[in-house]
C-alpha cells in the first residue's frame, strides 16, 4: 500500500510568504520619487527615456522595443539607457510602473467596489473587470515584461495581486483554500491568455468580463443583488 498523502493545505496555511504593505506600490524598476538622491538632470533623462520608449511602443509595438532604439529616439548614448534601466526587461517594467502603481493604489485606497468598503464578492467582481480593462491598454507591455519562469510566481507585483484575491476569498468563502484558488483566478487573467482570446480568437473584451463575473459567482456561490448568474455565450 502506498504511503499516505500529506494533508491538503487549509485556507489559513499560506503557500507564499506575504508581501509587506511597504513593498506593494513598486515594481523592480525604481521610481524617481523613491530616490531622494537622484540628481535633477538624471531624473529628466529618465523621463526623456521613458517618453521615447512609450512613443516607440505606441508606433511599433513592445516586441520591437530595444535599448538601441530608445537611445536613438532620445538622442542619448546607448550606455545611458543601460545604466538607467539595466536591461530591456527593466525598461519595460519602468514603463508599466505607473500603471501598476495606479492599480494597486485603487485596490488599497480607492473608492469601492474596487477599493475598500464594498462586500468581498463585489470587490472580486470589480477586480477582474478593472484588470481586464487595464490589460486592454497595457497588454503588449505586460507580455513583453513577463517575468522569466523562475520569477513569474515570486515577483512582488504578482504576489500582491494573488494576496489581495486570497484575502477577499477568505472573507467570501471561508472554507475554501484561498491561496490556491487565488492562483486559479489569476490564471484566467493571464496576459498571454487575454492576448490569445482577444487578438487571436477575436473574442470581444466584454465577453471576458462577463466570464469573470460568472466565474466569481460560481466560486463564491452568490450573484449580484437582484440578478442571476451572468451567462457567457
Amino acid at each position: 500500500m502506498s504511503a499516505a498523502l500529506p494533508p491538503f493545505p487549509q485556507p489559513q496555511e499560506s503557500l507564499e510568504s506575504p508581501v509587506d504593505a511597504r513593498q506593494l506600490l513598486h515594481l523592480d524598476a525604481p521610481d524617481p520619487a523613491d530616490e531622494p538622491c537622484l540628481r535633477a538632470d538624471a531624473a529628466r533623462n529618465r523621463a526623456k527615456l521613458l517618453d521615447a520608449a512609450a512613443r516607440l511602443v505606441a508606433e511599433h509595438g513592445a516586441a520591437g522595443l530595444t535599448m538601441e532604439a530608445v537611445a536613438a529616439a532620445a538622442e542619448v548614448g546607448k550606455g545611458t539607457v543601460f545604466r538607467r534601466f539595466r536591461d530591456r526587461t527593466g525598461l519595460l517594467m519602468a514603463l508599466l510602473d505607473h500603471s501598476e502603481r495606479k492599480f494597486q493604489a485603487a485596490l488599497l485606497t480607492g473608492p469601492p467596489p474596487l477599493g475598500p468598503g464594498a462586500p468581498p464578492v463585489e470587490r472580486l467582481r470589480a477586480f477582474g473587470t478593472a484588470w481586464l480593462r487595464r490589460a486592454a491598454e497595457d497588454l503588449e507591455l505586460q507580455l513583453a515584461a513577463e517575468p522569466s519562469a523562475e520569477r513569474r510566481f515570486v515577483a512582488a507585483p504578482g504576489r500582491f495581486l494573488r494576496g489581495h484575491l486570497a484575502l477577499l476569498l477568505r472573507q467570501a468563502v471561508p472554507d475554501a483554500d484561498s491561496e490556491l484558488l487565488a492562483h486559479t483566478l489569476m490564471a484566467s487573467l493571464d496576459p498571454a491568455l487575454i492576448h490569445h482570446l482577444t487578438r487571436q480568437c477575436g473574442m470581444p473584451p466584454d465577453r471576458l468580463e462577463q466570464a469573470w463575473l460568472d466565474l466569481v459567482t460560481r466560486v463564491t456561490g452568490s450573484a449580484p443583488e437582484g440578478q442571476g448568474a451572468p451567462s457567457v455565450r
